[in-house]
């Protein structure tokens, strides 16, 4: 959702933005715009759409300087047009702003500014941020972007230059990733380390209330009084081929394609074979500290809810302790029963989800410890949370999540094992476990050696208005997450239900012209899914069913299936999401969707 990259040195700013910038495609946006120094003032290009119109843009109007800004834009205010692009520029064009967030007190302080003097151009909270700055400037940037910060309610992520204090770029973050990237005589700021990671590996995270001061001889971290402040360089261990296609169609493609090698990423040094457990170096916490909580809350948005659904129904059957799962959204604004004897687990994929990050901050004022499950290394999730787990499923470009899903399901189960084997969990049970983690990435593997099976069920569906995904137990989850794929791509209304649910409602839409999937291994509630499948075909349903074995019961009732390997009961959701996020992918490029960069929709969602 949104995206920055600014650039400091000696070499020519506009290739290096308009790189950077594409690099952050796969976050979501509807504009696009850079500002560069171009010697004698701070010059700008906007465009609407696609960065190639950018692109074209630049072509056909060349501007040239060795310091400039960029920005990708997601709208929240105004229409996806030129004019409210960004970068946005003051009253007399010295300075230049781009931005991620929103400026919730905007409407007021534009009306001021206004009473001021000032004119503004666009429909945007951003532009109020230029304005702020002009009215405090007195020579010195830096000094001018804090009195401006000291005003603005909300969140942002900034980034600034200013043809009057022009060899430097001042950068600053509220609850929107900002980091900086150190080069040899050369610096960047971004929102994303994928902006950057083709020029540097070293990079320096900032902090909720950092301004950052980059010149070409260097940079500084401040606060908002203007003290300097000391900041941990990292290192970035993402390969640049990561976040390239490497020969597949789709990033998403290939991210489905990925799922062994993730899977087993993360798991490798973290299962204790012998002794039936999982080993969390992250945990942060004794074996005693662990075992003093009363109960889990899990809080999560989207797809990383529905891993938290699983991870719900792992613990209180193996660790017997009550969880409670919630929207991260909703947590917020409720008063939620939290205290010292709670373990709050938070999952996102980018480790910089807005509710999320909220979320966890309410429950850590509450007393609440907090444990993180993030696939972003240095994400603020990462830092801010008591402990943690990284998935380790390398950099996540496609918009709808797969192989990070599947990676959450098993930091849970990583972590489940620890908790039930000091509880209750026998080290023979803790062992089977183990045993099945282990077989998962080759399982997984024999489901996409069949993709072929799944892309003719998709021929056949391509032009369905509506689906309906069932499951119940572990799979009840898995539907849910089945479903939001194909909608999310494919445009595609589609709703996941408990299985036994369907009569309550949703049996009402089935006919002829309604596809059902279900997802029925032979598991513990399987004959009564068998139930459900029965009452769809007597209605004429058109069944889709994702089995372990051939079941007798069931011939004659699909009309498709597709086989996965049996494992244990709550594995079975790595395995069966497999084939649901395929079907997904390939009704998504037979409509002609695009697949990586969907509608409406943003990566990492910062904004409420």
């Amino acid at each position: 959702m949104c995206g920055i990259i600014g650039y400091i040195g000696s070499r020519g700013a506009t290739p290096l933005l308009l790189e950077g910038l594409k690099r952050m495609e796969y976050r979501g946006y509807d504009s696009a715009g850079v500002a560069v120094m171009n010697g004698s003032g701070v010059e700008t290009r906007k465009a609407a759409g696609k960065i190639s119109r950018l692109e074209a843009a630049l072509n056909a109007s060349p501007v040239a300087g060795d310091l400039g800004i960029g920005h990708t834009r997601w709208a929240t205010h105004g229409a996806p047009n030129e004019c409210n692009a960004h970068p946005h520029i003051d009253c007399k064009g010295n300075i230049a702003v781009v931005h991620n967030g929103i400026i919730e007190n905007s409407g007021t302080l534009k009306k001021e500014l206004i009473a001021h003097g000032h004119t503004f151009v666009s429909e945007t909270d951003t532009e109020v941020i230029a304005h702020l700055i002009e009215e405090a400037f007195d020579g010195n940037l830096e000094d001018a972007v804090i009195e401006a910060l000291w005003q603005i309610e909300g969140t942002y992520g900034i980034a600034v230059v200013s043809s009057k204090d022009r060899n430097k770029i001042v950068a600053a973050r509220k609850g929107s990733p900002l980091l900086i990237g150190l080069g040899d005589g050369e610096y960047y700021v971004a929102s994303d380390v994928s902006a950057i990671l083709a020029q540097t590996r070293e990079v320096v995270y900032l902090d909720d209330g950092d301004v950052a001061v980059l010149t070409r001889e260097g940079y500084t971290v401040l606060n908002q009084r203007a003290q300097q402040l000391e900041r941990r360089v990292s290192k970035i261990d993402w390969d640049l081929d990561q976040i390239e296609r490497g020969g597949f169609d789709h990033f998403m493609l290939k991210e489905i394609f990925e799922q062994p090698a993730t899977v087993e990423n993360c798991m490798r040094g973290r299962l204790l074979r012998d002794e039936g457990t999982s080993k969390l170096g992250g945990l942060n916490m004794t074996d005693e500290e662990l075992l003093k909580f009363d109960n889990i809350l899990i809080t999560a948005c989207g797809t990383s809810w529905h891993s938290a659904l699983i991870g719900e129904h792992m613990l209180e059957s193996l660790a017997r302790i009550p969880v409670e799962v919630e929207y991260a959204s909703e947590l917020r604004y409720r008063n939620p029963i939290v205290t010292d004897k709670t373990l709050c687990i938070v999952i996102s994929q980018s480790g910089e989800t807005a509710d999320t990050l909220a979320a966890m901050r309410e429950a850590k004022a509450r007393g609440a410890r907090t444990y993180g499950i993030v696939n972003v290394v240095g994400s603020t999730i990462a830092r801010e949370s008591d402990g943690g787990i990284y998935v380790h499923a390398g950099p996540e470009i496609g918009v709808a999540s797969t192989k990070a899903f599947t990676s959450q399901v098993i930091a849970l189960l990583l972590f489940t094992l620890k908790l039930a084997r000091l509880r209750n969990l026998s080290m023979v049970d803790g062992k089977e476990i183990i045993e099945e983690m282990l077989a998962l990435p080759a399982k997984i593997q024999s489901i996409l050696d069949r993709a072929g099976e799944v892309e003719i069920i998709a021929e056949e569906f391509r032009n369905a208005q509506n689906f309906l995904y069932l499951g119940r137990g572990y799979s009840f989850p898995t539907a849910l997450e089945g479903a939001l794929k194909l909608k999310e791509i494919s445009y595609i209304h589609a709703e996941g239900y408990p299985a036994a649910e369907m009569k309550h409602g949703p049996i009402a839409l089935i006919d002829e012209n309604m596809p059902v999937l279900f997802i029925t291994p032979h598991d513990a509630v399987f004959d009564k899914v068998v139930s459900n499948v029965q009452e769809v075909k007597a209605r004429g349903g058109r069944v889709i069913a994702i089995t372990t074995r051939d079941e007798e019961v069931l011939h004659g009732k699909l009309d498709y299936e597709f086989r996965i390997p049996e494992t244990k009961d709550m594995l079975t959701p790595v395995l069966a999401s497999v084939p649901l996020q395929l079907l997904a992918y390939y009704i998504a490029v037979k409509r002609g969707a695009n697949v990586d960069q969907p509608r409406n929709l943003a990566k990492s969602v910062t904004v409420e």
